[in-house]
Parts: structure tokens; sequence; C-alpha cells
């Protein structure tokens, strides 16, 4: 059906053009309704069957807006969006498959516009939100503003529930004709004053889970805490070796171990030992399925969602120091220069010599620190040889033109009721960035050994920015004297390196990185190889972290096969390994999405909370955006909050959208991004995490009326 040469057919017509017997027309029939459920193949009105997108049609998972529209994001990632009219929804609902008819074909880089043809799978089932009590019947105030329309609540399905508490709906009855969807309450998760509360709330709304299976637990509690000597002697024994982890203090699932030695000309041979977590979790078992489920961990602002039991994160597969552990390691021989001219995967036990933490070895290895001299002492040539490793591997990444973003990363002190106490900035210090790059060259050259043997494998993608994106950040950085080089298939990621770069320590620097990073694609886990344009790398994988990423597990599995039994070389067991890795990475990429909105999303309600209790306070801070309908400021504890248009009363002021400046029309006063402004904290809607401020004045800006 995908040949330019096919045209809809008939059932029969099918069925001749394959070869089916008619005795087979009723399974022949099951496959084809299976298909149209799926939404890869449609069905006309003269029951003829084709491709939706041949058929000016697409398919993909359609996102909701506060106003009752939607944006549809196909699933073939050639196709652009759709935007659908609120009067076009049909019924659907935020976070539905859905099969689109294209209305208006996209135009110059617009999207494409269309209506719901066909829900084919309903994305949400239980949606948390404020409960609303009338006489005979309630309603559901749904936490997702994507969620455009409450959901009716009958009084026999609410008996008991307080009025204005958040609970958990299910959906009962979908919405049609106009009528709200009908649902009935599950869950209680109390009032809305309560921290926790929110929290709660958030977890529901993303569908993610705070505990496991019974089954699940059932199977992990079965594993054996201790490695027996049968096992050990199948693999390389590394116990003997200087091998160390280096974490956060607040770490218990730990996936990576280091080790380095000096070779001859200066080679230095790092290993790098992730725990062997496919050797506890097979394929098909609950555990597993769990697993794929969940697809990561979730590091939520006061919790953890781990992706397997404790027992396995936090007990056998952590590298917890001075405890054996099952290991798969990676040694790599890197020159002066940086390259890897020898490497070496094999299955492995070690015995991790120290949990260090990165603050302590920051400290030694910027400050020589008494305190951490002395307690390291026996490591100090190692860490040593490991910054100077991290150094040749750094410079190599910025020499090919490597993006590093240069955010301030922000860290929300709770008190143990979850209240918060205060936000504080956390800096990227030496040995962060020094793990950070050792895990980088490991996931690169596992990634270009298997590309290699042309095996079946998960890789890490992240695809060159769209044209457009370019050229309107191209127009936002001339704004402030920048220039942006090269164009389309030209643009190499070492240009926006460069710009960066340029703008490190200037005020508009937070502002230029932001909208950089807004303008490139996400990247993505996918079984076709792909180049990541941000890490200028031409083969990336994620393969470090198989305790809390399920693509990480997944390769762990590919490799172990392939030491066990050799390459795989049938060419239809390959076809149908990547068909399946495939659909581990797409859902793997749509659960580390979800993940990361609820992270942010957790982040920001405790940012709310935090300013809640600070009305009235002063602040300094950067514009760093601006609408038609006012500024966003930005503070240095990285709380962004908006001074709206309506409460500039000095004058009537004009947005520009092509300069990003608000200017008066009487007093030519002129708002752009960027400039330092002292706010006044007027207001803030927790449910919403919205902030509100007021301008005070503009900061050391000369010749500037303020």
């Amino acid at each position: 059906m995908k040949t330019s040469a096919y045209r809809p057919m008939l059932i029969h017509e099918l069925m001749e053009a394959l070869e089916i017997h008619k005795s087979q027309r009723k399974m022949f029939q099951e496959v084809l309704e299976q298909l149209v459920q799926e939404g890869l193949v449609m069905q006309t009105r003269k029951r003829r069957y084709g491709i939706p997108e041949k058929m000016g049609y697409m398919m993909g998972t359609l996102k909701g807006h506060m106003k009752g529209f939607g944006f549809v994001d196909a699933d073939d990632r050639t196709l652009p969006s759709a935007y659908i009219p609120a009067n076009s929804m049909k019924g659907a609902l935020h976070m539905d498959r859905v099969l689109v008819r294209i209305r208006q074909a996209s135009v110059d880089g617009q999207k494409a516009e269309g209506e719901i043809a066909t829900v084919l799978k309903r994305g949400l089932t239980d949606i948390p939100g404020t409960y609303e009590k009338g006489k005979k019947y309630g309603f559901v105030v749904p936490d997702d503003q994507r969620i455009s329309t409450d959901i009716f609540i009958p009084s026999d399905r609410a008996k008991g529930v307080p009025n204005g508490h958040k609970v958990v709906c299910r959906i009962t009855q979908w919405p049609e004709n106009r009528r709200n969807p009908e649902g009935k309450i599950t869950e209680v998760l109390g009032n809305p004053a309560d921290p926790e509360t929110d929290m709660l709330a958030i977890i529901a709304k993303h569908g993610l889970k705070e505990s496991f299976p019974k089954a699940v637990l059932k199977e992990a509690r079965g594993i054996d805490q201790q490695i027996s000597q049968k096992e050990i002697s199948k693999r390389l024994d590394l116990r003997k070796m200087q091998i160390i982890t280096i974490d956060g203090p607040d770490a218990k699932d730990l996936d990576d171990a280091i080790s380095v030695e000096v070779l001859e000309n200066e080679v230095i041979r790092l290993g790098v030992h992730i725990a062997d977590v496919a050797h506890y979790v097979k394929a098909g078992t609950r555990l597993d399925t769990e697993a794929h489920e969940r697809g990561t961990s979730v590091y939520l602002v006061d919790r953890v969602l781990p992706m397997l039991p404790p027992e396995l994160s936090n007990g056998i597969c952590s590298l917890n120091p001075g405890e054996d552990r099952l290991t798969l390691s990676v040694f790599m021989n890197i020159d002066k220069k940086g390259n890897v001219i020898k490497h070496d995967i094999c299955e492995t036990v070690i015995n991790s010599k120290e949990r260090m933490i990165y603050d302590d070895i920051s400290d030694l290895l910027e400050h020589q620190n008494g305190e951490m001299m002395k307690r390291y002492h026996h490591l100090k040539n190692d860490l040593k040889l490991m910054e100077t490793l991290y150094r040749r591997l750094r410079h190599k990444r910025d020499d090919r033109g490597s993006i590093d973003f240069h955010f301030a990363e922000a860290k929300v002190i709770l008190d143990d009721k979850g209240n918060p106490l205060d936000i504080v900035l956390e800096e990227r210090r030496t040995a962060n960035r020094m793990i950070e790059e050792f895990m980088l060259v490991c996931n690169e050259t596992v990634a270009e050994h298997y590309y290699w043997l042309k095996q079946p494998f998960i890789y890490r993608v992240h695809e060159d920015p769209a044209e457009e994106k370019m050229q309107e950040l191209r127009l936002f950085v001339h704004h402030f004297g920048h220039q942006l080089k090269g164009s389309g298939d030209d643009l190499h990621p070492k240009v926006l390196q460069e710009l960066l770069a340029a703008v490190e320590g200037k005020k508009e620097a937070p502002v230029i990185n932001t909208m950089m990073l807004r303008s490139l694609k996400k990247a993505r886990y996918t079984a076709v190889h792909g180049t990541h344009f941000g890490l200028a790398a031409r083969y990336y994988s994620h393969f470090t972290s198989p305790i809390r990423r399920y693509p990480d597990l997944a390769i762990h599995r590919i490799i172990k096969n392939v030491l066990a039994k050799g390459v795989v070389t049938n060419d239809d067991e390959k076809e149908n390994l990547v068909a399946r890795l495939e659909k581990t990475a797409a859902h793997a990429s749509e659960q580390e999405r979800t993940a990361e909105e609820a992270e942010r999303e957790t982040v920001d309600l405790k940012k709310a909370l935090y300013m809640q209790s600070r009305i009235g306070n002063e602040y300094e801070g950067l514009i760093s955006g601006i609408t038609s309908f006012g500024m966003f400021i930005e503070l240095g504890n990285t709380v962004e909050g908006l001074i709206r248009l309506s409460d500039l009363e000095d004058d009537y002021y004009i947005f520009d959208q092509q300069h990003l400046t608000l200017t008066g029309e009487r007093t030519k006063k002129r708002f752009q991004i960027g400039e330092p402004v002292r706010v006044r904290v007027a207001g803030v809607e927790v449910m919403q995490r919205q902030i509100d401020f007021e301008l005070i004045e503009v900061l050391d800006v000369k010749n500037k009326v303020t």
C-alpha cells in the first residue's frame, strides 16, 4: 500500500493481489480491521483500503489547549503538525491517538489545518482535578488546562467527597455532540492546602506510579542478593582493581564506576563499569514488563519514582562500595588527542573501593582541599589522571563543535513536610563534568562498535534543526549585535557553540541560551542510525544508566547476546529485532518526555509556593521574554514571573514581534530582552504555577527613562 503504484482496493482485490485463498477471507478481514483500528490503514466510504497519508489524512497524538483547540504531531516525522480548530475536535481530548483529515495543507512552513476524523485510542482515562460539588451533581475541573472541558460527575459517583478537594476521576463516557465527558471519582487526593496533595495530583496527571504491583515486588524479592562463585568464574574478575564511583550525595542507584591507568606514549586506559542489570531483569518477566512500561526513573523535586524496585535499584544492581557486583565494562585506550584508539567490551565482576561525592572531589581538584587531599591520599594520582583525561576529551569535543549550554540549575530545598525553604543554584563543577565526559565517550564508543557490527541497536539521535527555527534564532541574536553564520544543510553545531562562547558572561547570555535550546529539535531514541547534532557526534547511544533508563537495559541485552552467541546474521531475524527495538525506542522517548514534564511541573509548583510567602518582596532580575500581553522576568534564583502589559500604566505599549520589544507610544520608553530590572512580587496563582510581578525600575541602562 505504501508503493507509489498502489491505488485503494476492495478486500477481494487485495486478496487477489496477495494470492490469499477465499477460505482465509475471515482471517484476512480481521487483520485489516486491526490495521484500521491502529490507524495504519483506513477504509473509504466505498470500502476501499489504503494508507491514510496518501488519502489526505494523518495519524498522530493530539495536544490540547485550554481554549479548546489543539495540535496533532504526526507519527510520520516528515509531516508538519496540524492545527485543529475547537469546532473540529469531534470529542477528542488531550493525548488521544487520532486520525486527522487534512483540510488545508501546510504552506511556507505554517501548520496544516485539519479536523479529527477518528479517535483511535484514548490517551488519558484517569484525570486529576478539583471537585466542585453541586446539589444534584458535581464536576471535576482538570488540573491539566490542556483538557479544556470539565468532567460531569453524577452525585452517586462522588459520595462523601468534600467540595474543593483534589481527586482523581475515571472517564466512563466520552464527550460527544458537545456533551461533557462523564466520570466517577476513584481517589480522593486531599485538601489543596496540603503540599503533598498537589504532588500526588501531578503524579496522577502524568500517569506515573509511586508503587510497584505485588507480583513485580515478589519477583524482585526472589532475586538473590549474593553473587555465586559459578557466575564470577564466567567473567573477567576486576575485584582487585582500583575502581571507584563518584555521584551526588543523595544518590542510591549507583550504576556507573570508573578506573584509570597509564599506558605507553601517554595513552590513558579508561574503564567504565556499568551495573549488569540485564543479568537480573530477564526479557519477558514481570520486572521487565513493568520497567518497559515506566521507561525511566522519574526524579521529582521531593522523591524518586524508580524504574526498578529498590531491591534492584538500591540493592544488588547498585555499585555500592566494598560489595561484589556484576558489571558490563568498556575499556578505552585514549591517546593525548582524546581519540579512542582501542576498546574492549566485556562481562565483568567488580568491587568498588570508594563511594565518592562530586563536591568533595571538585574541592580536591579545584582547590587542593587539605581535608580531601588527606582523606583520598591513596587515590590522588588516579584523580589527577582522571582530570587530565577529562581535559583531553573535553578539548576534542569542543574542537568538533559540541554544544554545551550554560544554564543555572536550581534546587528547591524543602522541609520534612514538603514546604519550600529556599531555592539554591547548583553548579556543574569539575567532578560532575569529568564523569559526564567519561559517560559521553563510553556511549559513543558502544554506539559506533555496534553500528559497524551491523547489529540491531537503539541509538540516541538528535536531528539537525529546522531551517525556519534557525532563521528565527538568526534574527533574534541579530538584535543583540551577534551573527549566526551558515544556513540550511551548511549549518554546523560549531556555529552555535561559537555563539554561546561569544555571549558568555553578557547580560543577554541566559535568554540566548534559552532561545537556542528552544530552536533545536528534541533528542530521541530510535533503532535507525542517525547523528547527534548537539554533541556533534556521528554515533551516540545511552548505555551507562540501565538502572534508570530502559533503552540502556535493552542495549545491555543486545551486547550480552552478541558476547554469548555472536552477531545476528539472518536478515529476517534482524528485521524482526529492529521492529521490536523501534517500538521500545518510541515508547521510551514518550516516557522520557512525560518524566521531564512532571519533573519540571513539580519544581514550578514548589517555586510558586516559595514565592507565595514572599508577596511584596523586591528582587532584581532580567527580562527573559516579551509577548503581546507582557514581559517575563527571570530572577537570579531561576524563578520566572510575568509583568502584565495592563499593569504598565504610565503609557500604552506597542509590541514589536520582529524585534521582541515593547515601546511606549508617548514616552518612547522601550523594553527589550536581557535588560536588568527591579520588580516586586504582586501575586501568585499556585494552581496555575503563575507568578505576577510589578515593575519598580529598569536598572543600569544609560540614557534611558526609567
